[in-house]
């Protein structure tokens, strides 16, 4: 618990977070109009009808509910702990960039440093179902930017999230680390396969939500940690989206809060391309590669390990007759004029050595 608060005043603002009905906009009216919570649970219901319907305004002037209670009893218990935090909007810690945002969370439950909160940082978000291809962009991404200061922001889904957040930690001990943005509970890690991987962003970065204890997962709860995601970076790159996305509600608040969008194009058959492409027409600059954006942002311009590029793969005439568009078998052997052992062999040579992968529609994508 931030030394700045005492037991009351963190009561105060955990109660306010819960009180049903009472989004983050209404709670910040209520805090520009009253005071710091403790301040607004000292007023009648007459004074807070003032800013209120009357039956919230009632609401905040009854006792705190015993189970609203409970819940305010275990968020002091879990910030007890090591390396745990709960930030309000009135403590200095409180990342300052959420602040430019409309509706800032009035209070942040976090896991790990918080000067990772801090400093510039990148989101980088896409889609949940991602090809192979674009995994690796997203990870090879993420390193490059965590190796050159950037903190990579993402929001622990599966897929693109998943990639950026793995390839910031590959940057290592001088990289800039990574922070995920929770839409269940901090205590509720979701999905489930992503435990262990929590547990090192915590190490190596932090995990933050605005949800309260035990909140599991619920579609409507994405959306809205999507500004966060949004409000804590500088700029925002979409690796891979599909025309209605997640991720381009990201892209779109962090446009309308003045950050940069960035977005990677891909093939136009692609189903996961279209949404990244809606973005350039919109305005979104396109990158190829990660030094698109750190020249375009400025910033740290010293990697913090300099990595040698791989020697270039030898050619393959399977991977020219593939090309960088998924295929189905038929229309490889088309191209090449070989019979189904032969082909599918030598698909299958290639898929060991991690250049090609099958994707779960039977087509083929080349990764290298």
């Amino acid at each position: 618990m931030p030394l700045t608060q005492t037991s009351a005043e963190l009561s105060a603002w955990l109660r306010l977070s819960l009180e049903p009905n009472i989004g983050s906009a209404t709670a910040c009216t209520l805090l520009g109009g009253l005071g710091l919570p403790e301040q607004i649970y000292a007023q009648r219901a007459t004074a807070l009808a003032k800013h209120l319907p009357d039956a919230l305004a009632r609401q905040l002037a009854a006792p705190m509910p015993p189970d609203m209670a409970a819940q305010v009893e275990s968020a002091l218990e879990w910030v007890s702990g090591a390396d745990r935090h709960i930030l309000t909007l009135a403590d200095p810690t409180y990342p300052q960039s959420l602040l430019t945002i409309a509706d800032p969370p009035i209070l942040l439950y976090v896991a790990g440093d918080l000067s990772y909160l801090q400093g510039q940082s990148l989101a980088v978000v896409g889609a949940r179902n991602a090809t192979p291809g674009g995994q690796d962009n997203a990870r090879a991404f993420a390193r490059h930017l965590a190796g050159h200061g950037w903190r990579v922001i993402s929001g622990l889904a599966l897929g693109i999230d998943a990639a950026a957040h793995e390839g910031a930690l590959e940057a290592g001990p001088g990289g800039a680390g990574t922070v995920a943005v929770m839409g269940t509970g901090i205590d509720r890690i979701y999905p489930a396969r992503h435990r262990e991987l929590a547990h090192r962003i915590a190490a190596h970065g932090a995990l933050v939500s605005e949800l309260p204890l035990g909140t599991g997962a619920m579609p409507h709860h994405f959306p809205k940690r999507n500004r966060i995601v949004a409000g804590l970076a500088r700029g925002v790159l979409v690796v891979e989206a599909a025309k209605q996305s997640g991720s381009l509600i990201t892209a779109r608040l962090a446009g309308e809060s003045g950050r940069e969008v960035f977005a990677i194009p891909g093939s136009i058959h692609s189903p996961l391309s279209r949404g990244c492409h809606a973005l350039i027409r919109q305005g979104a600059k396109l990158v190829e590669t990660a030094m698109d954006i750190t020249d375009e942002l400025g910033g740290s311009a010293t990697p913090a390990t300099r990595v040698q590029p791989p020697a270039p793969l030898p050619s393959h005439p399977v991977l020219d007759a593939l090309g960088f568009d998924p295929l189905h078998l038929d229309t490889i052997q088309a191209r090449l004029a070989l019979d189904t052992g032969e082909l599918q062999a030598q698909l299958v040579e290639l898929e060991l050595q991690g250049r090609i992968a099958r994707l779960d529609d039977g087509r083929y994508q080349r990764l290298k």
